[in-house]
């Protein structure tokens, strides 16, 4: 056999391999979603992870560097990091989930109004989209939590806000993209109602990037309530929050290296993998 035989036969093979494992079982995927797992588990049975406190100190074991009781160290107060890591899962994916159903609850409504309608509806929803596109997302963010005060579910429903342009805008360009296709236009001549069509060809047709871009804004609102937890306009201590422990660990950085880079590592980690899983299902495969 020659060396251009055993090439195409491994050339074959490998596609064949390749053909047979399915796109959702590919690693960096499954890692993505192991994460995502994790951090869900962490959020909704921190016990099962850990018998610390996340408040509660501990005399004489302040700023413990990574050792066998604690993994992660401990903090000024003796407070385990790895508890505290473990319960502010919750009150960080509770927050970044509350932004992401407000974006995506009005800002689809918003954008199927603008895209279905057309006209002059059309031009007041997206003159709308057009300022809050203006206005930058942290600043944004910071006026209207000043306006209804400090908090996570504040933080959250601030972030909401600044993610419902974004979300007006793809709803929108989607549905102008299936209410001209040949299927709708089809189903319009065959007498459907407006109401008949949209529900049953435009909207399931539709929605569907939209749903894959929550996944993108999902991580993009947990670093943003994270960064409004580090400037001090989220949770107030000794809430357990991602954001506010790599704000509480700055002051230390060169003495408790760990108090800052394991929080920070963690947010990196839940954001990256839902940008992988969005990216996978917006269909962006690599």
């Amino acid at each position: 056999m020659s060396l251009a035989d055993l090439n195409s036969t491994h050339k074959t093979t490998r596609l064949h391999w390749r053909n047979i494992l399915p796109r959702q079982f590919r690693p960096g995927l499954m890692l993505a979603w192991l994460t995502i797992a994790i951090a869900i588990l962490w959020a909704l049975f921190p016990g099962w992870f850990t018998d610390w406190s996340a408040t509660e100190g501990v005399a004489g074991a302040q700023r413990l560097a990574p050792q066998a009781g604690h993994w992660l160290g401990t903090d000024q107060l003796g407070r385990d990091l790895y508890a505290r890591i473990v319960w502010g899962a919750s009150h960080s994916l509770s927050g970044a989930l509350v932004a992401v159903a407000l974006g995506l609850t009005v800002g689809t409504l918003l954008g199927v109004i603008a895209g279905a309608l057309g006209g002059r509806s059309e031009s007041v929803v997206m003159r709308l989209v057009d300022v809050l596109l203006a206005i930058p997302g942290l600043l944004l963010s910071l006026s209207i939590i000043i306006l209804l005060g400090f908090g996570t579910v504040n933080a959250a429903i601030a972030v909401g806000i600044t993610s419902i342009a974004n979300f007006a805008r793809l709803a929108r360009s989607e549905v102008v993209r299936v209410r001209h296709s040949e299927y709708v236009e089809a189903a319009y001549g065959s007498g459907g109602t407006f109401f008949a069509v949209l529900w049953r060809h435009i909207l399931p047709n539709s929605l569907t990037p939209v749903l894959a871009f929550s996944a993108l804004q999902f991580g993009s609102a947990i670093l943003a309530i994270s960064t409004l937890s580090f400037l001090g306009y989220g949770t107030p201590p000794p809430t357990p929050e991602w954001g506010l422990l790599i704000a509480e660990g700055r002051n230390y950085i060169s003495t408790a290296w760990w108090l800052t880079t394991f929080p920070g590592i963690v947010v990196v980690l839940v954001v990256l993998a839902a940008n992988r899983i969005s990216h996978h299902y917006s269909g962006g495969r690599r």
